[in-house]
């Protein structure tokens, strides 16, 4: 036999083959078309053409351009089993627009088309993606008609359906009707719980579900973890680290992710530092986490260091960072970060630039606002109500209340945020007129004030001695606006009745109060008995201060300055060497002054300035000045242990004096002054920012921890009630 007899004869591929080859290689629209044609083409030699055709749909649904397409082909699709059907239904659900699947199923009824126990699953996916509760409902009244909702695979669609459309008390009902609970079902209900907001439900049910020997995944733990994170509850995520631990689970990059953000949200860093120094390699989310937690507890330092060690940066981490300085009094940091991060060519958002508002407002220099203004109105920012809201407080905090009100009065749309931002504007600076005016101007405008919107307006008659008119807006807080006051409120009232030396009315709201005097309120009491002299209320607030935050600085600074005053020498030592133990040191004074877009810092008897002999000088020039005029150094403020001349040195060199001192000499074209203090102006300073203005015909803005005042041919903005 010839070698060319023995080869088998090669047969030509089936025609029904050679079609789906060629809807599987289908990379186009306009290719599906043509094979579609040879489909009809040949459906009379029936090769298949049910089962072709509904290829070609799946074939379309790979592409989401080509969904309309898809759906009109199946509707042509002469009775179509449940089979295919269910199978479309599927990959419909999962796809980028699973209305579609809702609609092919509205379809299918109209058709008279049968539904099995596989057909909902798929459906009960697409209501859960589109959250379409109407929809889900009557799906699930089909499904009982049917006699499927006992089925478990129907029963963990419906209940993932009611979680996600909000209704997790009707999942909650249909999760206890299951007979069979998978790891699936109970991830479901515990995910729901969390998402809800209910986290004790998530804990509980996760407990339960231990006690039904299911064993949880990554996701449920994952969950969990997350859970106790956000309603800080170290003690039980502590206890499941230690059951995956136990259990000798491994933890998946989530889970990993998961615990890290858990423990750095509870505040405890060590841990946090301890799990993420053993992942390898470290992934951008969670040091990005690290980034935020160690911001939030106050540790910018070990948050630039893992900052710094990212390589691939995104833009939420650089805004993690911004954020963190921002909010952690390091504002110069922050810009700083921001002009790195605009040099690398990375647009910042709306996230971002409410960090960067945030921080210049912080920093309290009007020339840095103006260019961040700038840059919000160049980049698109300034339609944006939360941007413009920030802008008005960023203003305000950097002294000039006009261009708060020019950006507040072009706002073509004003929130209660924009209200309330421009009434604290106007109270921080002292300007009460114009704080209540823009209060009841508010209120006329039907625009309902908040609880904040009640501080500011109570702040405002606070820091000018309005005292009827504070108590009127209290009790319209309560009476009209059914707000309850919460302790910020308290603690308004008792330090309006405080600085108008109304002490007995102070003690009698805190006592009356229906709710326990936190530190705000003590602190109000012992500030107002520290500006009239009230020594043995003082140290009753004082003490109940400290009995609440026993290293709160100022309380122990006020108990050894009244023993002070008293020449109660044994108990000042006794405080200090308190302190001491404590670790507790007085906050140190800090003064900030802008000059030429440059941000110039000082502190008491500062000589670390570039130019600091020059600034000595002109501070000898300036005293000398003053004296002319009536000055002398007023050392009340100054209760040490030391001879007069020694306080009146350390009176004189207090920073906010070195700071005007450089502004004069830097600055000689008669421009405003501004100053930002970290504590409050003492009585020494606030006589020489006055007489100052008075001499030099300079305007001087200082603001410190309180308000703002603002000198002017030698009187003040605060006329003496601060």
């Amino acid at each position: 036999m010839s070698r060319m007899a023995q080869t088998p004869l090669a047969l030509p591929p089936h025609p029904t083959t050679t079609l789906f080859n060629a809807l599987e290689s289908s990379t186009t629209l306009a290719h599906l078309k043509q094979v579609h044609a040879q489909i009809l083409r040949r459906s009379n030699h029936h090769y298949g053409s049910n089962s072709l055709l509904l290829q070609l749909v799946l074939s379309s649904c790979a592409r989401s351009s080509s969904l309309d397409y898809a759906l009109a082909v199946f509707s042509r699709i002469p009775r179509p089993d449940t089979r295919l059907s269910n199978k479309f239904l599927h990959e419909l659900s999962r796809g980028a627009d699973p209305e579609k699947a809702l609609l092919v199923y509205e379809w299918m009824r109209r058709e008279g088309l049968s539904l099995d126990r596989f057909s909902f699953p798929p459906l009960l996916k697409a209501v859960s993606r589109a959250t379409d509760l109407v929809q889900g409902m009557e799906i699930h009244g089909l499904a009982s008609k049917l006699g499927f909702s006992s089925d478990p695979f129907v029963q963990t669609g419906l209940v993932r359906m009611y979680a996600v459309c909000g209704q997790i008390m009707e999942a909650r009902l249909v999760f206890d009707k299951m007979s069979h609970r998978d790891v699936v079902a109970w991830s479901i209900m515990i995910v729901g719980y969390s998402q809800s907001g209910l986290l004790d439900d998530a804990l509980k049910l996760f407990d339960e579900m231990k006690a039904s020997n299911v064993e949880p995944d990554e996701i449920v733990l994952s969950t969990i973890v997350s859970a106790c994170g956000r309603s800080g509850n170290l003690s039980y995520g502590k206890a499941v680290h230690e059951f995956i631990t136990k259990n000798n689970i491994v933890a998946d990059r989530h889970l990993q992710t998961a615990l890290i953000t858990m423990y750095s949200s509870c505040g405890s860093m060590d841990l946090a530092q301890e799990l993420f120094d053993k992942m390898s390699p470290k992934n951008l989310i969670i040091s990005t986490a690290m980034v935020s937690a160690y911001s939030k507890v106050g540790r910018v330092e070990d948050a630039r260091m893992i900052f710094n060690e990212t390589d691939e940066k995104d833009l939420v981490c650089w805004s993690a960072m911004i954020s963190g300085y921002a909010e952690s009094d390091h504002p110069q940091e922050a810009l700083k970060l921001f002009r790195e991060m605009q040099a690398l060519g990375i647009q910042p958002d709306e996230v971002t630039m409410l960090s960067v508002i945030s921080a210049c407002a912080h920093l309290g220099g009007l020339d840095h606002a103006k260019w961040i203004h700038l840059y919000v109105d160049k980049n698109g920012f300034g339609g944006a109500l939360p941007v413009n809201n920030a802008l008005i407080d960023m203003y305000a905090k950097c002294g000039s209340l006009e261009r708060a009100r020019w950006v507040f009065e072009k706002m073509p749309r004003k929130n209660v945020i924009s209200w309330t931002t421009m009434i604290s504007a106007y109270a921080m600076h002292g300007d009460a007129s114009n704080a209540l005016s823009l209060f009841y101007q508010m209120k006329d405008t039907k625009i309902e004030p908040n609880g904040i919107t009640f501080i500011g307006a109570l702040y405002a008659c606070s820091h000018v001695g309005l005292v009827e008119e504070g108590w009127k807006i209290f009790s319209s807080m309560i009476n009209e606006h059914n707000i309850t006051p919460k302790h910020e409120h308290f603690g308004c009232m008792v330090d309006l009745f405080g600085r108008a030396n109304l002490l007995r009315e102070a003690l009698e709201v805190i006592e009356t109060m229906p709710l326990a005097p936190n530190v705000v309120i003590w602190g109000s009491l012992m500030a107002a008995c520290r500006i009239h002299g009230e020594i043995e209320l003082g140290e009753f607030a004082a003490k109940r201060l400290l009995e609440l935050d026993p290293y709160h600085d100022g309380a122990h600074v006020f108990l050894s300055n009244i023993y002070a005053k008293e020449r109660r020498w044994e108990d000042v030592g006794e405080v200090r060497r308190l302190m001491k133990h404590k670790g507790i040191s007085k906050e140190r004074g800090c003064s900030r002054i802008e000059l030429n877009n440059e941000i110039h810092e000082f502190f008491m008897a500062d000589r670390n300035h570039k130019r600091t002999n020059q600034i000595y000088e002109k501070l000898d020039e300036v005293v000398s000045e003053l004296k002319l005029v009536g000055y002398a150094p007023n050392t009340c403020s100054i209760l040490v242990d030391l001879e007069e001349e020694e306080k009146k040195e350390v009176v004189l060199y207090h920073s906010e004096k070195l700071a005007v001192c450089y502004g004069l000499m830097s600055d000689p074209k008669g421009r405003c002054i501004r100053i930002v203090k970290n504590l409050r102006i003492c009585e020494d300073c606030h006589t020489f920012m006055k007489l100052v203005s008075k001499v030099y015909e300079r305007e001087i803005v200082v603001r410190d921890r309180t308000r703002f005042h603002h000198y002017k041919n030698g009187a003040c903005s605060c006329n003496e009630y601060w």
